[in-house]
C-alpha cells in the first residue's frame, strides 16, 4: 500500500517549529531500517531546507501540484548537521527517514503504547495485510518514552498523558515527517475522555479545543512571554469521519467543543482527588456552563495537538470516546468489558476512514 495516495486531500500552509534531538547508535539504526524491507535511495542534502517555507499563518496559497508538505518554521534546523529525535531514538544522520517513513499519509496518536500497538494490529487487518505470523516491532524500542507502529502507510504513535507530554511527541513527530518528505499527511488523535451530557460510549469528533474558561485557544509561556495559538481542527475532515459512522451505524458520533485541562482532577471539577475546595453544586455549575459553550467532552491533549498540526500544515482530526457522564458522577462504575469495547470504538471508527480512503484511491488509479 505504500505508494496510495489519499483520496481527498487539503493544501493548507501554516508555520510551525522544531526541537533537538539525539543520535541512536549503528547497531539500533540496522535493527530499525530491517523493519521495513525498503530502501528508497534519496539524494543526500539539507533535508530541512528541501521543504521549508516560511509564511504568514494567513496565507492559504495552494502548493504546487496540490501537494501539502509538512512544514516547520525553525532557521536553527538549517545549522544542524545531523537533526536527532531524542525520545524517538531516531535521527537523519543515523536511519534513512525518506525510506523508512516518506510513504505515510496517516498518522493516528493516542495515549499508550497497547493502545496504539492494538491499533496498528487492527488497522493491518482493516487494510488486509494480517498475517498470523507477523509482528509489528516497535520503531522506537530504543528509548522508553514513546511507542512507534508502522503498517502500510499508516503511522501509530503513542503520546502519553497530557500537554505536556504530546507536546514533545509532536516536535519530533513534525520533524520526522518533514524530514522523511511526506505529504499530504491526515493526523488523528484517538482516546477517551470524560463526556458532558452525552451517554457513555459515544464518540465525538472535535470541532475545536477550548481550555478550562472555555476559550478556543492554547496559550504557552515562551522566554517569558505568553504566546496564543489557534485551535480549530480541520472541519471538512470531521464532517467526513461522522459520514464514516453513519454508515458504521454501530454506535453514536456526534461533532462538538472538547475541553482540554491541564489535570485530571481539580482541572476537570472532580470531587475525587486528594485535594477538593468546592462543593457538588460548584462542580454542576461550572459543568453546565462547560455545555452552554458547546463543551462535549474533556481530555487532556487536544489543544496543543489542534495548534501544532495546524501550524505544521497537517490535517488533523480528535476522536474520542466518552467513558462516563461527568454530570452524572466522576468514577468509572462500568465493568472492565465494557471499558474496552468503548475504547474500541475511535479506532473502529478511523480504521474504516482510512479503509475508505484507500479503496476509493484504488479505484480511481
Amino acid at each position: 500500500m505504500s505508494g496510495l495516495v489519499m483520496t481527498l486531500v487539503t493544501c493548507s500552509t501554516s508555520l510551525h517549529c522544531g526541537l533537538e534531538a539525539h543520535v541512536r547508535g549503528p547497531r539500533q539504526l540496522r535493527e530499525s531500517e530491517i523493519i521495513f524491507q525498503k530502501q528508497r535511495k534519496r539524494t543526500p542534502g539539507s533535508q530541512t531546507a528541501t521543504y521549508q517555507r516560511k509564511m504568514n499563518p494567513k496565507d492559504d496559497k495552494r502548493t504546487d501540484l496540490c501537494t501539502s508538505p509538512v512544514f516547520v518554521h525553525n532557521p536553527h534546523l538549517d545549522t544542524l548537521k545531523d537533526d536527532v529525535l531524542y525520545h524517538f531514538g531516531l535521527g537523519t544522520g543515523t536511519h534513512d527517514l525518506p525510506a523508512m517513513f516518506g510513504d505515510v499519509k496517516f498518522v493516528c496518536v493516542g495515549g499508550s503504547p497497547w493502545r496504539m500497538k492494538s491499533f496498528i494490529e487492527y488497522i493491518a487487518a482493516e487494510l488486509g495485510m494480517e498475517d498470523p505470523k507477523s509482528e509489528y516491532p516497535n520503531i522506537c524500542a530504543g528509548t522508553d518514552r514513546y511507542a512507534m507502529y508502522k503498517v502500510g502507510s499508516v503511522l501509530s504513535v503513542s503520546h502519553g498523558m497530557g500537554i505536556s507530554s504530546i507536546a514533545i511527541m509532536l516536535h519530533e513527530l513534525i520533524k520526522l515527517l518533514h524530514h522523511a518528505h511526506c505529504t499530504d499527511v491526515t493526523i488523528i488523535r484517538i482516546g477517551t475522555s470524560g463526556g458532558i451530557g452525552l451517554k457513555p460510549g459515544t464518540v465525538v469528533v472535535t470541532k475545536q479545543s477550548m481550555d478550562a474558561t472555555f476559550l478556543p485557544k492554547f496559550e504557552q509561556v515562551i522566554l517569558g512571554k505568553t504566546v496564543v495559538r489557534n485551535t480549530d481542527l480541520d472541519q471538512s475532515l470531521a464532517e467526513e469521519l461522522l459520514q464514516c459512522s453513519k454508515e458504521l451505524n454501530q454506535f453514536e458520533t456526534v461533532i462538538g467543543n472538547t475541553m482540554c485541562t491541564l489535570d485530571f482532577y481539580e482541572g476537570q471539577a472532580r470531587l475525587d482527588g486528594a485535594f477538593c475546595s468546592y462543593t457538588e453544586k460548584d462542580k454542576q455549575d461550572y459543568l453546565t456552563k462547560a455545555s452552554e459553550a458547546g463543551v462535549c467532552n474533556i481530555e487532556m491533549e487536544s489543544s496543543v495537538f489542534a495548534a501544532m498540526c495546524k501550524m505544521s500544515g497537517l490535517r488533523a482530526a480528535v476522536v474520542c470516546v466518552t467513558l462516563l457522564d461527568r454530570l452524572k458522577g466522576d468514577q468509572l462504575n462500568e465493568s472492565h468489558e465494557v471499558l474496552h469495547s468503548y475504547q474500541l470504538r475511535p479506532q473502529i471508527l478511523v480504521g474504516y476512514y482510512i479503509r475508505k480512503q484507500l479503496k476509493a484511491k484504488a479505484v480511481c488509479s
